[in-house]
């Protein structure tokens, strides 16, 4: 079992940027596929981007491609999202997400919520006008 962790939410201004951290426990994080969540109010929780347990496949959404950068550091047991022009439609509340992959899929991404067996509480991020 993985206890998430994530931090680096907060409030920024349209074109402005925030870096959001997930944090897992654990010894076992190198093989987890790991990816971001965003929910807003009102709305679905919509797939934002995901990582393989290598860190070689990165996929996004395309609303934040270009954007947004997703990268894992397995030596500290953590997953990063680089957010840089933001929007106040990106405005949500973001959780990460973990799932064991074997090593015959350590290069695959998982964009599916039901993929998805682990979850962190969730980071509000909000961009202003």
């Amino acid at each position: 079992q993985v206890q998430l962790v994530e931090s680096g939410g907060g409030l920024a201004q349209a074109g402005g940027s925030l870096r959001l951290s997930c944090a897992a426990s654990g010894r076992t994080f190198s093989t987890y596929a790991m990816g971001w969540f965003r929910q807003a109010p009102g709305k679905e929780r919509e797939f934002v981007a995901a990582i393989s347990r290598d860190g070689g496949t990165t996929y996004y959404v395309d609303s934040v491609k270009g954007r947004f950068t997703i990268s894992r550091d397995n030596t500290e047991n953590t997953m990063y999202l680089q957010m840089n022009s933001l929007k106040p439609e990106d405005t949500a509340v973001y959780r990460c997400a973990a799932r064991t992959t074997g090593t015959s899929s350590s290069g695959r991404v998982y964009l599916a919520k039901y993929e998805y067996t682990y979850w962190g509480q969730g980071t509000q991020v909000t961009v202003s006008s």
